[in-house]
């Protein structure tokens, strides 16, 4: 009897597919590339292979002062002052580098001025020619290490302010006394000396007493304020006034929501940045630009706590004067730091002080026919009604 033939295998049945996990049965969505590049707070562009530019995100049209529909299809370089790093940048990862950057580069515009930036390019894969060109006008770090500069130096002139009122108005008012003492028996030669006696030490009385301001440190009563109503009751203040022979430009944001702070002091700060740039603009042809804006995405978490301070608003004053000079730069917030012959170099102390009150920060860029102070401020939240029950401290007119 022949043996049997082994059976053919059977063929494998196919496996039976896994149900798809609960985190992909759902079909994810498709987002749009545009849509996050506009969410990016730094400029974007794209620039093809001919140099021309393809793309450009929102912060890129604010930052360059010109809309999509005019930068797409213009070359970068009309954008860029001639032999810009950038060109270079762009040829080495057009000829084979994934990425190129650059810190401490330059773009100066008519429309913008100019702007120390770092520069980095990528390429884009496809088209092969094609590379991403972001702009960084400032890290955060930098603006984080100013602003705790800018607060330093008001906390210097607060300790000094307080000293002053203890150990010096006291004994001028002693000084003063045995003057006036002395001039009822003096001749009248000596009497001139005794005047001066008093006449000095009123003036360093009035001196304390301005300085009076920075030793209080009740808290500020803060509401929701219209910053452009500020700046507009300010302007008609410096035009009826010290600044009757300047010209004014208001570049507003109409959308920009109220600030949360208090309307008084902020008068003071932009009261005092607008003298500034009238008493340092030429003559003839003077000039101060008042701007504001929403920067989106600036949040700053500051040492010494955890809260991350939202810093939405943007106003700036400008002016066209020579600039400040290199070196008053790093300390111009502090006290009796002042280029007027008879100022007293208060009023930026003052400035940096209550704009710390208000948590935010201030900060400068100085170039020849172009100094430019901006201060962020944060924004009015209905959640924030709530705190500051101290009222409202008092400011004793400008300092200049």
């Amino acid at each position: 009897m022949a043996r049997a033939s082994a059976a053919a295998p059977l063929p494998r049945r196919p496996a039976r597919p896994r149900a798809p996990s609960s985190s992909y049965r759902h079909v994810r969505p498709c987002i749009d590339p545009s849509v996050m590049l506009n969410a990016l707070p730094d400029p974007v562009l794209v620039v093809d292979g001919s140099g021309d530019i393809r793309y450009v995100n929102l912060e890129a049209q604010e930052f360059f002062g010109l809309s999509a529909a005019m930068m797409e299809g213009m070359p970068l370089a009309e954008l860029l002052p001639p032999n810009s790093p950038v060109s270079q940048l762009i040829e080495q990862v057009q000829q084979g580098r994934h990425r190129a950057s650059q810190e401490g580069v330059v773009i100066d515009t008519p429309r913008i001025g100019p702007h120390h930036v770092t520069v980095r390019v990528t390429a884009l894969g496809e088209p092969t020619d094609h590379v991403l060109l972001t702009v960084n006008e400032r890290t955060l770090a930098r603006k984080i290490d100013n602003s705790l500069t800018h607060r330093n130096a008001a906390r210097s002139v607060t300790a000094m302010a307080s000293m002053l009122g203890h150990e010096v108005k006291n004994p001028l008012s002693g000084i003063r006394g045995a003057a006036q003492l002395l001039e009822e028996n003096c001749s009248e030669s000596d009497r001139v000396l005794t005047r001066l006696i008093c006449d000095e030490a009123d003036r360093i009385v009035a001196l304390v007493n301005r300085m009076e301001v920075f030793s209080d440190q009740r808290p500020l009563e803060r509401s929701a304020v219209n910053i452009h109503t500020v700046l507009e009751h300010v302007r008609k203040v410096a035009q009826s006034g010290f600044a009757r022979n300047i010209r004014f430009i208001e570049r507003y944001d109409p959308s920009l929501p109220p600030v949360y702070g208090n309307r008084d002091q902020l008068i003071q700060i932009f009261l005092n940045l607008i003298k500034n740039a009238a008493e340092a603009a030429p003559e003839s042809g003077g000039e101060i630009i008042l701007s504001t804006s929403y920067q989106h995405g600036v949040r700053m978490a500051l040492p010494g706590g955890d809260t991350r301070l939202h810093l939405p608003l943007l106003v700036s004053v400008q002016d066209n004067g020579d600039g400040i000079p290199d070196d008053l730069r790093s300390n111009l917030f502090d006290a009796f730091i002042t280029t007027k012959v008879n100022g007293t170099g208060l009023g930026l102390a003052l400035v940096a002080k209550i704009v710390g009150d208000h948590g935010g920060v201030i900060e400068f860029d100085s170039q020849p026919r172009r100094t430019v102070f901006k201060v962020s401020l944060p924004m009015f939240d209905e959640a924030q009604m709530s705190g500051d029950p101290a009222p409202a401290r008092g400011i004793r007119g400008a300092i200049g």
